[in-house]
């Protein structure tokens, strides 16, 4: 698969991520079974194989029983490590943590964020993450005990990048101006089933400074597959109808998918948008790697946004 700078650092990633939340089977700790884990890891194996090379997790995801999953991959395939860039995010504490009255919320403290990536390398199995994000903005984030935190990692050598996931261009901003190293990505929802990015100046911010966005969901939580149904009695039927329709016509023309075309949309940007791919299906893993061979043109681009649109650019 080709390749792509990530932000102004030194590393590489695939053009596409594959994104690790899913492949523990569950949300629940408690219902990770035997079976979900030998999916999870064949899952993970097929994306290695398929040519991806970054993978991306997060110490919420199965409350880091993904993390782990991944880590005993790493431990089955021999040199692996070494061709792959491993990223985690913290920030997110799930209620009851550390007693019973603390509600779910966002901790962005120093204490915690080093508390919580010395976890994950642990859990992965490896001594430095070549990527570490916060993982939603904490409301009380102080940037200065952040940029402390991130200091204090990076001198350990527990990371070599770090970065953020769902900031608005003002808190990225904000942070960065605290922090002596560079903030390279900023892990963001977009797709043609959610257009915001292009319109309150992250991806804008993202191209001016050379911050590489990762896009989460890049197939609209399925919808823009080839799998999922459209739900009529959803407010926006007729609009994701409109887009569906749109896609198939230049699927049939173009002899690929939706799927395909999904991500080759989001390529297509000058952002550099890293698509993370969630499935765990290793046929649709496979055939989602061939979006970063496919191209398509500025006409075909503007075809598919003014379908997600819903209505033609004034």
């Amino acid at each position: 698969m080709q390749t792509i700078p990530i932000g102004k650092s030194k590393l590489q990633s695939s053009r596409l991520a594959y994104g690790c939340w899913r492949v523990a089977g569950s949300w629940n700790p408690e219902e990770v079974t035997p079976e979900r884990e030998a999916a999870g890891r064949q899952a993970i194996l097929a994306a290695y194989e398929a040519g991806y090379t970054l993978f991306d997790h997060a110490d919420i995801y199965c409350m880091g029983a993904a993390e782990r999953i991944f880590g005993q991959v790493l431990k089955q395939v021999s040199g692996m490590r070494k061709q792959v860039l491993i990223a985690s995010k913290c920030g997110i504490r799930k209620k009851g943590d550390p007693s019973p009255a603390a509600p779910y919320r966002y901790d962005f403290s120093a204490d915690y964020i080093i508390r919580s990536c010395e976890g994950s390398l642990k859990r992965l199995g490896i001594e430095t993450l070549d990527l570490y994000q916060l993982h939603r903005p904490d409301y009380l984030c102080d940037p200065e005990e952040v940029a402390e935190a991130f200091s204090k990692l990076k001198k350990a050598g527990k990371v070599r990048e770090f970065g953020v996931s769902n900031f608005r261009p003002s808190q990225l901003t904000l942070l960065q101006q605290a922090c002596p190293m560079r903030l390279i990505v900023n892990q963001v929802q977009i797709s043609l089933a959610r257009l915001q990015c292009l319109e309150d100046g992250t991806l804008d911010q993202c191209l001016g400074e050379r911050i590489t966005p990762l896009a989460w969901s890049p197939l609209g939580g399925g919808q823009l597959a080839d799998v999922m149904p459209i739900d009529l009695r959803s407010n926006d039927h007729a609009q994701r109808i409109g887009l569906r329709e749109e896609m198939e016509r230049l699927a049939r023309e173009r002899g690929s998918s939706r799927t395909i075309l999904a991500l080759a949309w989001l390529l297509k940007h000058p952002a550099g948008i890293v698509p993370i791919v969630g499935s765990v299906n290793p046929e649709r893993i496979k055939e989602s790697a061939r979006a970063a061979d496919f191209t398509l043109s500025r006409e075909e681009w503007y075809s598919l946004f003014e379908a997600a649109r819903h209505e033609r650019l004034p």
